[in-house]
């Protein structure tokens, strides 16, 4: 008797545990500007939080919101 109601609980604790799973959301797309041929990324992102840019002097490159661009660009 002990071992259904020990089974039941567990895959209670199991499923309560699981609901709060967190995931995290997807990268934003940028999109090339007018005149300027994407180039895809050569090596991973630096950390979280980089996404894909164009920068207007030295191309494409990694820029993260509040840390800037990877590499010291400014």
């Amino acid at each position: 008797m002990r071992s259904p109601l020990l089974l039941a609980l567990s895959a209670a604790a199991l499923a309560a545990t699981l609901t709060g799973c967190v995931v995290a959301p997807a990268q934003p797309v940028y999109a090339a500007p007018p005149g300027v041929a994407y180039v895809a990324p050569t090596y991973v992102s630096p950390g979280v939080g980089f996404v894909w840019a164009y920068h207007p002097r030295f191309g494409w490159g990694w820029r993260h919101p509040q840390s800037g661009w990877h590499r010291g660009w400014r």
